[in-house]
């Protein structure tokens, strides 16, 4: 199996500190996340094809301020294959103080997401797109806790980026019941991310090697 992509094509990752992972830092330009491991990925799996990369991650963004960007940091550069990791601190913002950060609830969450969805569809109907959902890694049951919160409230806002994907025929990746298993399986929570938000190595292998056979 490989990407439906050939060389010379344009292949954008877009979303948060998880996708950004220092790539303005010691790590530019892709990062040292799973951006960087998808794309060591594919040039051991397929040798031949030389592909563009291009990592739009920056840390702590939600949906709305991917909107403020999205002109200058998709669409300019007329990508062939899209992903968008979103979502995590949405939820956070929202859990933290609806009232303040309304922006984040999960209707503006799911109005904004649909937004850049469509408007992207429009100007670049050619660009393959993969919806990949905000993942927790965390097993806690304690009611009281926050992480059981956060546990309790993210389905919600992974069902919008499954409806979106849908309604918009687009892949989806549900990464948050792809960690669950594996941590279920036997992986401790805080090997693969210790505040359940940012992968270790092996957690950053795994969403690649996900994200890879989706696309695949």
């Amino acid at each position: 199996m490989s990407i439906q992509l050939t060389s010379q094509q344009t292949f954008l990752f877009i979303g948060d500190s998880i996708t950004d992972a220092g790539r303005k830092d010691e790590s530019y330009p892709h990062g040292s996340g799973y951006a960087r491991m998808f794309s060591d990925i594919l040039s051991i799996r397929e040798p031949a094809k030389r592909i563009h990369f291009i990592n739009r991650g920056i840390n702590g963004h939600t949906v709305d301020d991917l909107r403020s960007r999205w002109s200058d940091h998709v669409l300019a550069h007329r990508p062939d294959q899209l992903v968008i990791k979103i979502g995590i601190n949405d939820l956070n913002r929202w859990l933290q103080d609806p009232v303040i950060n309304e922006k984040q609830s999960p209707e503006q969450f799911r109005a904004i997401y649909d937004e850049i969805i469509t408007i992207t569809q429009k100007e670049l109907p050619d660009t393959r797109i993969l919806l990949v959902s905000p993942f927790y890694a965390s097993l806690e049951t304690n009611p009281h806790a926050y992480r059981h919160k956060v546990l309790s409230h993210l389905p919600e806002y992974i069902q919008i980026v499954e409806d979106i994907a849908r309604k918009h025929q687009l892949s989806f990746l549900n990464l948050h019941h792809e960690v669950q298993t594996l941590l279920a399986a036997g992986l401790p929570p805080d090997v693969f991310a210790e505040d359940a938000v940012h992968p270790f190595s092996p957690g950053v292998l795994f969403i690649a090697e996900k994200i890879y056979s989706v696309l695949s």
